[in-house]
């Protein structure tokens, strides 16, 4: 089989043993996995496209000052490298994954950009506290909160999933965004914003991310309440389900054999790459949303609509 690529289109055509192109769906990347969560970009092939070169910021979040948990990678790092176009400061807690965060810190750098890099544990609630000072010490201030960092593990069913596992992705997933949300809001001041990463698998009940879908669920629930309890304080909350986006969590989570098919379910029969969700984390950061709170951003190429 051989593949092609072109960035005007974002995705891989695949071809079979003859060389005909599938009419079935175009595909992200061919198979391939890795061993821990929550993934390396370096390792991924292809590399995913986080930056959009024709997307020119505009001073939208000029002087605004951004923690983007996860942003080392993934949809944290193309909603990094958005920010720091339109005049942002980045904060980027991030895990164990030093040298996507590095690569990720000198690409805002040569943009022009400040990136300040925290790795430790988010289920620990003494790490969203360290966030929260290192911030200020910084920058002196804080006005978007980007809760994007979790994982996801692939299980047939719901016995396969242990008690640890389960307690360890309601513990980054859920656990890590309270904590640190508690932590920050005392810092925020009218017109800041609040960005809480669902997942289109939670409209549709992805069987095999039981747990997950769960944790993903309650951010939710987390976002449209928490968005009624700030509105009239002008602190705005919403929250992005993307449906499936080339990131590490990809490889990290399913079979090898499933990356081939990722966003096929979709009417643009599909995946997408990182960048083509960056406009969306922009728009809810900026006065471009300042009547926006509540709400859930479904960018999912038309798998789950309305």
């Amino acid at each position: 089989m051989k593949f092609d690529y072109r960035f005007g289109n974002q995705y891989f055509n695949y071809y079979d043993k003859k060389g005909i192109k599938s009419t079935i769906y175009d595909i992200l990347a061919p198979e391939q996995e890795q061993k821990e969560q929550p993934g390396k970009e370096y390792l991924m092939n292809p590399l995913p496209i986080f930056d959009n070169p024709n997307y020119k910021g505009s001073g939208k979040l000029k002087g605004k000052v951004a923690i983007i948990t996860g942003g080392d990678s993934g949809l944290g790092r193309a909603a990094a490298i958005a920010f720091a176009k339109e005049g942002a400061s980045l904060v980027i807690p991030y895990y164990n994954e030093h040298e996507d965060a590095l690569y990720t810190k000198e690409y805002i750098e040569k943009l022009g950009g400040t990136c300040l890099l925290l790795s430790g544990d988010i289920t620990k609630k003494s790490f969203s506290e360290e966030i929260i000072n290192k911030t200020l010490e910084n920058f002196g201030k804080i006005d978007i909160l980007v809760n994007n960092a979790g994982v996801q593990y692939q299980q047939d069913t719901l016995d396969k999933i242990s008690d640890e596992q389960f307690d360890w992705t309601m513990k980054v997933n859920v656990y890590g965004m309270f904590y640190l949300t508690k932590a920050v809001l005392p810092y925020l001041k009218s017109g800041a914003s609040i960005i809480n990463l669902s997942s289109i698998t939670t409209f549709y009940g992805e069987p095999q991310l039981i747990d997950y879908v769960t944790t993903k669920g309650a951010i939710i629930g987390f976002t449209r309440s928490l968005a009624r309890n700030l509105a009239l304080k002008n602190i705005r909350v919403n929250a992005i389900a993307p449906g499936f986006f080339w990131t590490p969590l990809q490889p990290a989570c399913w079979v090898k054999e499933k990356i081939p098919s990722l966003g096929s379910n979709a009417a643009m029969a599909r995946g997408a790459m990182p960048y083509e969700l960056a406009p969306t984390f922009v728009f809810l950061a900026s006065e471009d949303s300042s009547y926006v709170t509540g709400q859930v951003i479904h960018n999912n190429g038309g798998e789950v609509m309305g």
